[in-house]
């Protein structure tokens, strides 16, 4: 797979692999694409939360490579990890999948993940969460891979992990959800944070003062589609056609052009996930 310098919008984080498989959407990816392009978006990254999901993304960024997705479509790369949602299933079949992907050496893996801690909700045990996420520290760090990381209410333990396993060089706290504190410590271990479309939400006063703070070149914008779509689109399926509505908030915060939060959005996506030059 070549590299693809990206000019638009680059979406660092979705799911159109599960939004839009075979018989479980009201219209064709295509489509979801066509209007992506039409938008401004030129990149994404389809992230996978186990196994399957995330073979379905190497598929995915695949199809976009050979061009049988057609020629005026967004970039596609694609992750492979386990969320901690799905922890108790062990990352033995993640991990496995991830090595024969890196053996093949063709550009479509980026990262690995989504990884890290929930205890929100603890669909997993917690020992289960932080075994997994360790883990798969690992493997980014042995494959020299991005690492994308999910975190919900488990700051402490997230950075006792990091602190013992070590920060990979591109690590990517995304759907950033904490406040000032939390950035900082992000950025001081230096990760990169990426940004949703929760910086729109009126209650979301920290995750904007978050966003005010974080420097450009940290700095990535994201939908995850179709979960939490921006403002004025809240309350439907998101979709990477909606990420300007991110920009436009960043922007805003920052006090900053539309323009430059693409560009430098964009730059360092492209360095984090290597998919550039």
């Amino acid at each position: 797979m070549t590299e693809h310098l990206v000019a638009g919008w680059f979406d660092s984080h979705c799911h159109l692999q599960e939004q839009y498989r075979t018989g479980a959407a009201p219209e064709p990816l295509t489509a979801a694409l066509s209007r992506s392009a039409a938008a401004g978006v030129e990149a994404m990254v389809c992230v996978g939360t186990d196994a399957d999901t995330s073979t379905q993304a190497l598929d995915l960024a695949r199809a976009w490579a050979t061009g049988s997705l057609g020629a005026r479509v967004p970039a596609l790369w694609a992750t492979m990890g386990l969320h901690p949602h799905e922890a108790s299933a062990g990352t033995d079949e993640v991990a496995a999948r991830i090595d024969a992907a890196v053996a093949r050496a063709d550009g479509a893996l980026v990262a690995v993940g989504e990884c890290g801690l929930d205890y929100h909700y603890e669909h997993s045990p917690r020992p289960a969460q932080r075994q997994a996420f360790a883990e798969q520290i690992a493997l980014a760090s042995r494959h020299n891979l991005a690492l994308v990381i999910h975190a919900r209410a488990a700051w402490d333990d997230l950075f006792e992990i990091l602190a013992v396993e070590g920060v990979p060089t591109r690590t990517v706290l995304h759907c950033f959800t904490g406040g000032p504190d939390e950035a900082r410590r992000c950025l001081d271990a230096g990760m990169f944070l990426s940004f949703s479309g929760i910086v729109t939400f009126k209650n979301a006063v920290e995750v904007r003062e978050a966003a005010a703070l974080c420097p450009l070149d940290r700095l990535l914008v994201e939908t995850d589609s179709p979960f939490l779509a921006p403002v004025p689109h809240r309350g439907r399926p998101n979709e990477p056609a909606y990420l300007p509505f991110v920009g436009d908030a960043i922007a805003a915060v920052k006090g900053c052009t539309v323009d430059e939060v693409r560009e430098r959005s964009a730059a360092a996506a492209a360095m984090v996930f290597s998919t550039g030059s």
